[in-house]
């Protein structure tokens, strides 16, 4: 058994070894995207621009397939496609042939990957969008295959050398496929207009979707909110302060307009310059940060650290509807 250990031991590769093994790997790939962008200047960049179009006119699902790694490109490509507002759907191309073609609708566009084009379970669902008129984009590396001769619109790739050192596993061909995915769901996504807004209600959950989350969702407004006339003095602004237990307080004048903020560093000022009661407006900081309502989390987050402070007005028409404190954005996982 010790000598079993011994030899793994000096069979595994050494440090210098692994280092080699994975710049090589990052270096095959990277050639492989440099031929992708140079085809891009050519006649795949008007597929490119073809296929996007040909998706925008069809007005239904992009339904994507594929086998093996094909297929588990073809899934993520369907994921970020419906994700930036293009609806998607992955479909097995094995599957297909046992009833998932009922998944393929009449104004739907079908994109298909496959590295030789000759991958033996996409015939029948090549078939059935020739035979009903479905369009058919193509992602693969050879012109002349069955999926590049019967496809609407084929983007070719470039033949491309794999990092496997057999050649065999699939390793720069399916970097490339999920580059040009993500090149054609991005493009479609800026032709659409789609803003982080649409982003946001496609993305409700986990930390993305609360970095997303509007100024409006998270403030406490109502009665939570302290807030104080501008006639007030300092003691009943020290009362609104406490009871509302955020150790800020607005102040609003006779039109409801946030005109200043009281902070426990405005009351520490007041009382080392000798300033005991009197208007909460001589003792009051006269330039309030603030938000609309409608501003995305994240940038609440980036106004309050470049300004140093812990809470935010929300204002709207220049009237506070709500405060926001740096604990809610660590409550919901934004910080």
């Amino acid at each position: 058994m010790l000598e079993s250990h011994v030899d793994q031991a000096a069979a595994a590769p050494g440090p210098d070894e692994a280092l080699q093994s994975a710049v090589r790997t990052l270096e095959i790939e990277r050639r492989g995207l440099e031929a992708v962008e140079q085809a891009l200047h050519g006649e795949l960049g008007a597929a490119f621009a073809a296929a996007a179009a040909v998706i925008e006119a069809a007005g239904g699902n992009v339904v994507v397939t594929g086998m093996g790694k094909s297929g588990h490109v073809g899934r993520k490509i369907a994921a970020t496609l419906a994700s930036t507002g293009t609806p998607s759907h992955f479909v097995h191309a094995a599957e297909a042939s046992h009833g998932d073609l009922g998944m393929i609708g009449p104004r739907d566009v079908v994109l298909a990957l496959s590295w030789s084009g000759e991958t033996p379970e996409l015939s029948d669902i090549v078939a059935y969008t020739r035979r009903f008129g479905v369009k058919l984009i193509a992602i693969t590396s050879c012109r002349g295959s069955a999926l590049g001769n019967a496809a609407d619109v084929g983007l070719f790739l470039p033949a491309v050398q794999e990092a496997c050192p057999n050649g065999l596993a699939p390793t720069t061909s399916t970097t490339l496929q999920m580059v040009v995915g993500d090149a054609l769901a991005v493009l479609l996504l800026e032709r659409r207009g789609f803003t982080s807004t649409d982003f946001q209600r496609f993305h409700p959950g986990g930390k993305l979707g609360a970095r997303l989350s509007k100024a409006r969702s998270l403030m406490h407004a109502g009665a939570e909110l302290p807030v104080v006339p501008g006639s007030a003095v300092l003691s009943e602004a020290i009362v609104e302060m406490t009871s509302k237990r955020f150790g800020i307080t607005g102040v609003v004048n006779e039109t409801g307009d946030l005109v200043g903020v009281l902070t426990d560093g405005d009351l520490r000022r007041a009382f080392k310059r000798g300033f005991v009661d009197g208007p909460v407006t001589e003792a009051m900081g006269r330039r309030p940060h603030s938000v609309g309502p409608e501003v995305l989390a994240v940038e609440v987050l980036a106004q309050m650290n470049a300004s140093r402070i812990t809470c935010i007005f929300v204002v709207e028409d220049r009237k506070p509807v709500g405060l926001i404190h740096v604990h809610d954005l660590l409550r919901v996982g934004i910080v």
